[in-house]
């Protein structure tokens, strides 16, 4: 299981420092391309890629920094760093959809007359860059990978309106159609931004991993031959990928030794089975008084 997380890492990281790449290239694209077709709107997406780049940068080594063992600083290791990189891009998305948003309001009171031939042809470009890109992140797993996916089908959906406008204003007169689209565009990439937001904050919140029913884990985890009972049980998340989870499990006076390892070896075989890759077992005898509240859940 380590290792494949370790490769869904890797590949996160390889995915991640791909994007970079292609971002960084079309953005110098578009920058010749909106002084060329005379384009407010494609020279402002070429700063907006240009600031995008940079979160990406940030967010490859954030998750390069996630992959290094745990040391003294950081006892359950660095893959929390992951989810900085999440934060990162999901808030230069948030500044750019604003600034879209902005651009395309101001376009719609203001036409401008632009270059519709010279800016489908850019479209084009810009859909297969931008896809190839979208549909790498969208067969990764982390949250990072999911903030970068978001950012590069932004830029997809906002190359079709701009496909789609020019076509339009080849034949017809309706310059307003490409910012209608956009703040469509926009609104779309901030309701995403904020679902991806919403699940980081509750990560670092240490929430109950989603799609894990606690109730029916420590059903399970009672269920252990010679436990007597359980209590004080917490599930926590680093990353939305690894799990951790600590409990009180509860024996009889009369068990032995090997009995006591054989349920600690018990109860973390169930723990596994539910993706929860790091336990931690205090052995209490019973009747012993716990000085620690733990109580059920509510």
């Amino acid at each position: 299981m380590s290792h494949e997380h370790s490769h869904d890492q890797d590949t996160a990281g390889k995915n991640i420092a791909i994007g970079f790449v292609l971002n960084l290239l079309f953005a110098g694209i578009e920058l010749i391309g909106g002084l060329y077709t005379n384009s407010v709107a494609i020279l402002s997406d070429a700063l907006h890629d240009f600031g995008d780049a940079l979160s990406l940068a940030v967010s490859w080594y954030l998750q390069k920094v996630s992959k290094k063992p745990r040391d003294i600083k950081y006892s359950y290791g660095y893959k929390r760093f992951s989810l900085l990189g999440s934060l990162v891009i999901s808030i230069v998305l948030t500044i750019g959809s604003i600034i879209m948003i902005t651009e395309s309001v101001k376009r719609l009171i203001e036409p401008q007359s632009t270059n519709a031939q010279g800016m489908f042809y850019l479209a084009i470009l810009g859909i297969t860059i931008n896809g190839i890109a979208a549909m790498r992140m969208k067969r990764g797993n982390s949250l990072n990978e999911r903030a970068v996916f978001l950012h590069f089908m932004e830029d997809v959906l906002g190359w079709v309106a701009v496909l789609i406008g020019s076509i339009l204003m080849l034949f017809f007169p309706v310059v307003w159609f490409d910012p209608l689209i956009s703040i469509g565009i926009a609104i779309w990439v901030l309701i995403n931004v904020f679902k991806n937001l919403n699940k980081v904050s509750r990560i670092f919140l240490q929430e109950t991993p989603e799609n894990l029913d606690i109730n029916k884990l420590q059903a399970e985890l009672e269920k252990v031959t010679t436990l007597s009972s359980l209590h004080d049980l917490h599930i926590w998340s680093l990353d939305g990928q690894h799990h951790i989870m600590t409990l009180h499990a509860v024996v009889a006076k009369e068990s032995t030794p090997a009995e006591r390892i054989k349920i600690k070896k018990s109860l973390r075989a169930v723990a596994q089975s539910y993706n929860i890759e790091h336990t931690t077992i205090e052995i209490e005898i019973e009747n012993e008084v716990c000085d620690v509240g733990g109580g059920d859940y509510e």
